[in-house]
């Protein structure tokens, strides 16, 4: 299974607004770093992605370190998760598919 380790920036942009206090790395950057990581280790383009299921199971702050991992299903969808590597904590998971390309 590929897997790539992400450490969000202390000082990340999105810190100062969501939430103020209580900083959390928002659903959809997160999303954003796997999209990433599948299609730059798969050499396909980002975009069309279809993201088939997706299920946030606990916050990252600023600062925390998540290892992404996926997988290539036989149906042809890539299924994701991202963990906190000490704890092996499952942050999300879920799937996606890129339309178009060839399987």
């Amino acid at each position: 299974m590929p897997q790539q380790d992400h450490r969000f920036d202390p000082r990340h942009p999105t810190a100062a607004g969501h939430f103020p206090g209580n900083p959390i790395i928002p659903g959809a950057v997160l999303l954003d770093e796997v999209l990433e990581a599948v299609a730059v280790a798969q050499g396909i383009a980002v975009t069309p992605c279809e993201i088939r299921s997706v299920k946030f199971l606990l916050p990252v702050r600023p600062g925390d370190r998540i290892v992404i991992r996926w997988e290539e299903a036989p149906s042809g969808e890539t299924r994701f998760d991202c963990i906190f590597p000490d704890s092996g904590r499952i942050i999300l998971k879920g799937s996606m598919s890129f339309p178009g390309r060839i399987q």
